[in-house]
């Protein structure tokens, strides 16, 4: 319990980028999105320029385009449901490859997925490049909440116990006869679902208490207080200042 754990989302390195204070990745990590959330969904070039800088610090960091390509397919049921909207949505409409498809529904499709994406490929370059310790530890130096360290903390640390409480549960019913391949054994999929749950919570229980009884008052204990040099803030700092001159330009032209 009390040994680390490899996170699939990181990606051990010594990178420059590997090498920035937690806090100073984390806030250019929000600032980037929020650039990309704030381009208006026409200006094309403009989401080229932020996968050109994404490209960019994945070479600093040393971290392959397919690693990134394979963790990224999580969000492909938000694609699905972006390639639904030129059908569904009224308005004009235009025809692209003998399909009559609307004009709007098309820009808010492209709107989604881009903009999805981008916000995938941030968020897992900053996970590649920053250990769970870390991004925690950014977080406390950033002022969050300590309720929502807290429950990141515990989250970060119980996941792979709950996923192994799962592995283990789906080697019992294997055992003993279950296929999940059959569509009528459907039931006992879903209460193995349920018994996973009750076991989660009556360990949450358990660990809480144990808490209180270790002297828990709350908040998690400060991780590290050390300041941030200066020089760190203003690399971190570029490739924000590179995703405004972005969304600026966009709207200067838009």
């Amino acid at each position: 319990m009390g040994a680390g754990h490899a996170h699939p989302l990181h990606l051990p390195g010594t990178s420059p980028v590997h090498r920035l204070s937690p806090q100073v990745k984390v806030l250019a990590a929000f600032m980037v999105v929020f650039c990309v959330v704030a381009t208006p969904r026409a200006a094309f070039a403009t989401y080229g320029g932020y996968l050109v800088l994404l490209a960019a610090v994945w070479v600093i960091a040393a971290i392959p385009p397919g690693w990134i390509g394979r963790r990224a397919l999580i969000e492909l049921p938000f694609v699905v449901l972006a390639v639904l909207l030129p059908f569904a949505q009224g308005g004009e409409r235009v025809d692209v490859a003998g399909l009559s498809l609307s004009a709007d529904g098309l820009l808010d499709g492209w709107n989604i997925i881009i903009k999805g994406t981008l916000g995938v490929l941030t968020s897992l370059t900053l996970a590649a490049t920053t250990s769970p310790r870390d991004l925690l530890l950014g977080l406390q130096r950033l002022r969050i909440p300590a309720t929502i360290t807290t429950i990141a903390t515990l989250m970060l640390r119980y996941v792979e116990v709950i996923i192994g409480e799962a592995r283990r549960m789906r080697i019992a019913r294997v055992s003993r006869g279950h296929d999940p391949r059959l569509l009528w054994q459907a039931g006992a999929t879903a209460r193995s679902v349920g018994r996973l749950f009750l076991r989660s919570y009556e360990r949450g229980e358990r660990v809480h208490l144990a808490m209180v009884a270790r002297g828990f008052t709350g908040a998690m204990p400060a991780l590290d207080e050390r300041p941030v040099p200066r020089l760190e803030w203003t690399l971190g700092m570029l490739p924000v200042a590179v995703a405004l001159a972005l969304v600026v330009g966009a709207w200067a032209t838009a």
